[in-house]
């Protein structure tokens, strides 16, 4: 593993198609004027997994990755009994990504936020002096967090006030790792333009870049990585929880990867999302038949977003409509937008934990009650393939009889702050 040669690798406009070289942190062709994401073309067209010595980095063939960082785990799918008995699915796979020893899963921010954090700081240079500026809804900070202190890669973070108690660890942070907040009633689209505004210093911070950075969608590919090459087939459907849509965005991108590979079939992955209720954009706009948002009021989302229960799949400004988005990934997979509310959420979590013997996030618990709609509704045959992606779980199992540590924020800064106050402040802590 000391020996590791960077992942070879192009990158393709979606709107484009034109492949070019990364500078080393593309996040958009420099040559295209409508808004699109890249992709990564791997010179590796057959992935190889490597041992489970490797953690998420078993799939570094398929992985923009420069260096491979210590404390990663991978995803692990294994066939459901309790859960699939109960809806009568004959072959349902849970893809876990939390904190599981049972059946093998380590994640010790009990997240799929790792699979990102993972895969985006091993794209980064050992050699950078600036600091990487990643805004959050909590469990993206926290994996970030964790990476950053254990591999002493310098980290701005930019959180919701009210969403700080997502900010736990098991040990002291490093000092490299710094946390802003922005006040008390703000959301996670007011933690991005925080973050943005610290970004103004481009000489000293650079932005981690969401869903446009393609190892952040590669890193999230992992979940689709792990099933495929468990079953020996690409799953028929894909369930989960989304905010932002960028997890579901790369796994309809593994689903091609796998369909070039040749070795696990050729149908496509029918992409089956949901939103939490009343937070719902993404879902109006997909029920209106619309490309584009509908428009949401400041005021309407962050009331909204303080309602939902799974508080990490409130982003107002997801990559939803852009050539290679989400809008695009259900148009080509034939799937589909659900929405589920707090109560049917929590119902979901408590069969979940009873029938699969852990507890899972609220994310999470949305998308396994959305496969809990979706049969009920008699939309899937009982010998399909369906792959259901536990983004995160096993919080309460790591949390048990462990004293917590938490990061606390540096500044809290209000919602009108002046954005000079922001930048100055900032490069304070990393003077």
């Amino acid at each position: 593993m000391e020996n590791f040669t960077p992942t070879a690798y192009t990158l393709e406009c979606v709107a484009t198609g034109r492949e070019f070289e990364d500078d080393g942190w593309s996040l958009a062709d420099p040559a295209c004027e409508t808004p699109s994401l890249v992709r990564a073309r791997y010179a590796c067209r057959q992935i190889e997994v490597r041992s489970d010595e490797y953690g998420l980095y078993k799939f570094c063939d398929w992985m923009p990755v420069r260096r491979l960082l210590k404390g990663s785990a991978a995803p692990v799918t294994y066939r459901s009994k309790g859960l699939a008995g109960h809806l009568g699915l004959e072959n349902l796979w849970i893809t876990f990504n939390g904190y599981h020893p049972a059946i093998g899963a380590r994640m010790t921010t009990c997240s799929f936020k790792e699979t990102e954090a993972y895969s985006v700081c091993g794209r980064t240079r050992a050699e950078e002096k600036r600091v990487l500026v990643v805004a959050s809804a909590g469990n993206t900070a926290r994996a970030f967090a964790k990476v950053c202190s254990e591999n002493g890669i310098r980290l701005l973070l930019a959180v919701p006030s009210d969403n700080l108690d997502a900010m736990w660890f098991a040990e002291p942070l490093a000092d490299c790792v710094k946390l802003i907040a922005c006040a008390p009633g703000g959301d996670y689209f007011d933690a991005i333009r925080l973050s943005d505004m610290a970004l103004k210093d481009r000489e000293h911070f650079y932005a981690e870049g969401g869903a446009k950075n393609i190892a952040r969608r590669d890193g999230m590919a992992t979940t689709v990585l792990s099933a495929a090459t468990t079953i020996g087939r690409i799953p028929d459907y894909y369930f989960q929880a989304v905010g932002s849509g960028t997890g579901a965005i790369a796994a309809w991108e593994a689903a091609q990867r796998l369909q070039a590979d040749g070795r696990f079939g050729t149908n496509g992955m029918k992409l089956m999302v949901a939103q939490n209720a009343p937070f719902v954009p993404m879902y109006d706009a997909w029920r209106a038949g619309s490309r584009k948002l509908l428009p949401y009021a400041d005021d309407k989302a962050r009331r909204d977003a303080a309602i939902i229960d799974a508080k990490v799949l409130s982003n107002r400004k997801p990559p939803y409509g852009l050539a290679g988005g989400l809008y695009d990934a259900l148009k080509a997979t034939d799937g589909d937008l659900l929405v589920v509310t707090n109560p049917q959420a929590r119902k979901a979590a408590r069969l979940f934990e009873e029938l699969e013997g852990i507890d899972i996030h609220p994310a999470a618990a949305v998308a396994t009650a959305s496969l809990i709609k979706t049969v009920g509704e008699g939309r899937i045959a009982k010998d399909a393939t369906v792959m259901l992606n536990i983004t995160g779980g096993g919080e309460k199992r790591f949390k048990a009889g462990r004293e917590l540590w938490h990061l606390r924020p540096s500044h809290v800064f209000p919602l009108d702050t002046d954005p000079d106050e922001v930048v100055e402040k900032v490069a304070a802590l990393f003077a």
